[in-house]
Formats: structure tokens, sequence, C-alpha cells
């Protein structure tokens, strides 16, 4: 299939819903009165950054281009997600608008639209460093009560031993798994300890 392309400074148009009892007209119709030369429509959820159609109007997009969506939800769910598209997009010369609520003021083809955005932005990595602040407490927090962050053993030291003692009798990891109430793979990885 031949790729076709927007000659530069077209709009180009994003809606999504998140499932199929949804629907896009109202975005269609919003984004048709806007003057988009083409409609890119997924049904995903913001969340998933791997949306089919999102990444198709990425690929399509050229410099002078500006992508326009409904609402700013519309593009992603997390203000993290959101900026790194947008800059993105800012980096490889194509604009950014946002038709309708409460950010409608959102319009990187402006100088207040781009100053906007760029509060946005500082706002995303704020929010990216509570994170990493919060995160990196967490783990000291537990860390100085004596536990270890991530997944809790499968099988706890003892259980490991007595899997361990049963397969040194010739007994088989499926019988030890089902005995211990563990899968293979749990059984296989405590006696995999041994031979480290």
């Amino acid at each position: 299939m031949t790729k076709t392309t927007t000659p530069a400074g077209h709009l180009i148009g994003y809606a999504r819903v998140s499932t199929g009892d949804q629907d896009t007209q109202l975005q269609m119709d919003a984004l048709n009165a806007a003057g988009v030369a083409r409609i890119f429509t997924d049904t995903a959820s913001g969340k998933n950054a791997d949306r089919e159609e999102l990444t198709k109007m990425l690929d399509y997009a050229r410099e002078g281009d500006t992508i326009v969506v409904y609402k700013l939800d519309r593009l992603g769910r997390s203000l993290i997600d959101l900026v790194t598209i947008v800059d993105a997009l800012r980096e490889r010369g194509i604009g950014f608008k946002v038709l309708t609520g409460a950010l409608s003021a959102v319009d990187t083809t402006t100088a207040d639209g781009r100053l906007f955005f760029q509060i946005i932005g500082a706002m995303a990595e704020f929010e990216r460093s509570l994170i990493k602040d919060r995160t990196r407490a967490g783990l000291d927090a537990a860390k100085a009560q004596g536990r270890v962050g991530g997944r809790p053993k499968a099988l706890s030291d003892d259980m490991a031993t007595v899997a361990r003692a049963r397969r040194a009798k010739g007994e088989s990891v499926t019988a030890i798994a089902k005995a211990l109430g563990v899968s293979r793979p749990t059984v296989y990885k405590a006696l995999e300890g041994d031979a480290a």
C-alpha cells in the first residue's frame, strides 16, 4: 500500500473514544468544522500509548502540519504522556492545537499557545519529580524497616529447602510443585539456586 503525504501546512485531526459503545461524531464534526485535511480515529483507552491510528497519524504528519484534537484528553490521559507526544511533534516542526475544553488555549502554532504548553510541560516535569521522590522515599523507608522492594518470593527459604530435599530423593518437579502449591517454574527457580 502506498503511503500518501499531506503537503506542509495542513491540519490533521485525531479523534478517540475508549469503547466501541461510544461515538466519535461530535469530535469528527468539530474537526471537520476546523478544516482538517484528514482525520485518524482510534477506539482505545487513552492510557494505551500503543494506539494504531495514533501511530499512523504521527507517521503521516510532516513539518509544517498541525495536529488538531477536540479535547486534550483525546490525545492521552497522562499529562506526562501528552507532553512527551507534543514535545516530539515540536521537534519535528509539527504544531498541536486543542479545539475545546479547559485547555483549549493550547495551540503551539502561536506564541501564547507555546507559552501555555510550556507551563503544562513544567507541571508534568513537577509530577515526574514528585513520583520519583515518593518512590525513593518509600523504598528508603522500607529498607530502614528491613524490607526489600519488589515482589515477594513464591517459595520461602524453608519451602525451597523442602523442594531441594524432595528433588534429591528423586521426586519429580511436577510432584514437588503440586505438593507445595506453586508452579513448576517456581520449583525450577529454587533448584537453580543450588547450581548458582
